[in-house]
């Protein structure tokens, strides 16, 4: 379970103190899939770094999987970075010089796993988002919609308990978008945690829980019909 109770996240600078996040308490449970709203600026890519662990609240407290780790060190939570969480951002994120084993194998070279259980789940991610056929090619060889089905890939390659797609169909068309969102909704069928910011209306269709976040607060749920 995740759950963030009373979290606040504040930037300051020498001359401003922005409040991204007051007050935010939110629970999600395992095998979920939400889908987070909101206008821009409103907050949403600032809780999906908290609930990451990308980043950390400035009050309050957040349980992963029933731990907190609001107060972790930065090690701590790389470490359970590296093997709870799957990210999917609207930008891809490939590393251009890598070509498409590459880019997915980023995601387990500081796990300490050997390099032929690494190619076994290498191998396994490609051929779940199809694109085994693409493994040698570099990501400009690649349409849209392949190099985000890549991104899908390494977020999957660590069997993590949670993934986190930031507008992941942004920079797709309507026919990418819609493949990009049937694997997010296959992954959580499979039992896999999804929480996702998105703007489209249709996509957050595929959750079953909608949040909707203004001016860095929860303002309403939404549970969908299964």
């Amino acid at each position: 379970m995740l759950k963030l109770d009373n979290v606040a996240k504040v930037y300051r600078t020498t001359e401003v103190e922005t409040h991204a996040l007051s007050g935010v308490s939110l629970e999600i449970q395992p095998g979920e899939f939400v889908a987070i709203m909101g206008p821009s600026g409103c907050g949403k890519s600032t809780l999906l770094n908290i609930l990451g662990l990308l980043d950390t609240p400035t009050s309050g407290s957040y349980w992963f999987f029933g731990e907190d780790v609001a107060h972790d060190s930065e090690r701590q939570l790389a470490q359970r970075r590296r093997s709870g969480v799957g990210f999917v951002f609207q930008s891809f994120n490939l590393i251009d010089d890598l070509n498409v084993t590459e880019n997915v194998e980023v995601a387990l070279l500081y796990q300490g796993i050997g390099r032929a259980e690494r190619n076994r789940r290498i191998a396994a991610a490609l051929e779940r988002v199809e694109l085994a056929h693409r493994a040698r090619h570099l990501p400009h060889q690649l349409s849209g919609g392949q190099q985000q089905r890549v991104a899908v890939a390494r977020a999957l390659v660590s069997n993590p308990k949670l993934i986190l797609a930031d507008e992941p169909t942004g920079n797709l068309d309507t026919e990418n978008g819609a493949e990009v969102m049937s694997m997010l909704a296959e992954i959580n069928a499979a039992g896999t945690t999804v929480v996702m910011v998105t703007h489209s209306l249709a996509h957050a269709a595929h959750a079953k829980r909608t949040v909707k976040f203004l001016d860095g607060r929860v303002v309403s749920e939404t549970l969908l019909a299964a």
